[in-house]
């Protein structure tokens, strides 16, 4: 009897998260997330890959959360390598909730400079979760590269990436403070504004470093 409601009730619940309303599939990932299910673990990933809203891919990343890692953890692993986006930045993204450091090697400098934003963004917060300690200078040397990338959004999210890593961050920042794109340049200077005043917010910081750099200065002097 048991087993024929857990199949009932699996049943139900893939036909939910394939239902054309949104507010359909989101109580249909709630439910599995309520009562997980082991045997639908490939069914949210795969789903995470395609689901256009925003609300019920949150939704299901912590209906992911709620099942056994060892069941999750491979699957996601595999998934950051797909060639799709939209399931590397989901599979990076539930990684990131789940947190556990055993996803470290899987979390490549190719996904730290993915070519779409979305995946690039993902993989800048897992590996913040996820880096082991003592890797933390290594993880801002490649970050620091990205400096200077895509508009105001992006760019607010590699700086929040480098300043949860700490000081550790400044020796990447420094050369970056005089690269020859202005853009660099402003984007180093305003990271390593926000790590001396994380309450200045980004808008300011930025606003303030284009300033800086406008007028030919670096930042650094009398420092």
């Amino acid at each position: 009897m048991t087993t024929m409601r857990q199949d009932t009730d699996a049943m139900r619940a893939l036909q939910g998260l394939e239902d054309d309303h949104s507010s359909v599939r989101l109580r249909a990932a709630l439910a599995v997330g309520t009562t997980p299910d082991p045997r639908l673990v490939d069914q949210l990933i795969e789903r995470c890959a395609i689901e256009p809203e925003f609300l019920v891919r949150d939704m299901l990343t912590w209906a992911l959360t709620r099942h056994p890692m060892s069941m999750t953890l491979p699957a996601l692993l595999r998934e950051v390598r797909s060639e799709r986006a939209q399931a590397r930045s989901q599979a990076l993204h539930t990684l990131s909730k789940i947190g556990n450091r055993q996803a470290w090697p899987a979390i490549t400098r190719a996904l730290l400079s993915d070519t779409d934003e979305e995946v690039a963004r993902s993989a800048w917060r897992a590996a913040v979760v996820l880096v082991p300690q003592g890797e933390e200078p290594a993880l801002a040397a490649v970050l620091a590269t990205q400096l200077g990338r895509g508009e105001r959004e992006t760019q607010q999210s590699l700086s929040r990436a480098l300043v949860a890593l700490g000081d550790v961050i400044l020796p990447a920042l420094r050369p970056a403070t005089t690269a020859p794109d202005p853009r660099v340049r402003a984007h180093a200077l305003a990271t390593q504004q926000l790590l001396r005043e994380p309450d200045a917010g980004f808008e300011f910081a930025i606003e303030e470093a284009k300033r800086v750099v406008a007028l030919g200065g670096s930042g650094q002097e009398g420092r």
